[in-house]
């Protein structure tokens, strides 16, 4: 069995408070264990919220992301804090888009990533954001992100 090391780590098994913006969040790493293998992690945020930067409303997304590692494994307290740091944080929704998925591959250098954003409706209209670095790898099995889009009541 594959022991990770989590000696560099200085949030898990903490008490971390919020961070108060994205940029000031600290996303941490863990070796794989099994580098080399190709396989998918995915992570599921249902009730990420940002802030309009026009308006300064709250905004509502679910977010998924996909992930193939090389050698290294996101934190998952990390990523849940800097997830959560977004939600005094004013961008549209392009941007957080973006900047969570860009932000996880530097980090991480994965063999490839995807980010879906499905945004609840601003002005009765639902925006969803979709980013990924590039073809995933034949032979990977990468299931759907399992979002249905936005129906309402129709």
């Amino acid at each position: 069995m594959t022991q990770t090391d989590v000696s560099g780590l200085t949030q898990l098994g903490t008490a971390t408070a919020l961070p108060a913006s994205p940029d000031q969040a600290v996303l941490e790493r863990v070796p794989a264990g099994h580098s080399g293998t190709l396989f998918v992690v995915r992570f599921t945020a249902p009730e990420f919220t940002s802030i309009c930067p026009m308006t300064g409303q709250p905004d509502f997304a679910h977010i998924v992301i996909d992930y193939i590692p090389r050698d290294w494994l996101v934190e998952s307290k990390s990523l849940k804090l800097y997830l959560h740091a977004f939600r005094n944080h004013g961008a549209f929704h392009e941007d957080c888009t973006l900047d969570i998925g860009k932000r996880i591959v530097a980090l991480l250098d994965p063999e490839w990533l995807r980010i879906g954003a499905y945004w609840y409706p601003r002005g009765g209209i639902p925006i969803d954001v979709f980013w990924q670095t590039a073809a995933p790898p034949a032979g990977v099995w990468l299931p759907d992100q399992g979002v249905a889009p936005y129906r309402g009541r129709g």
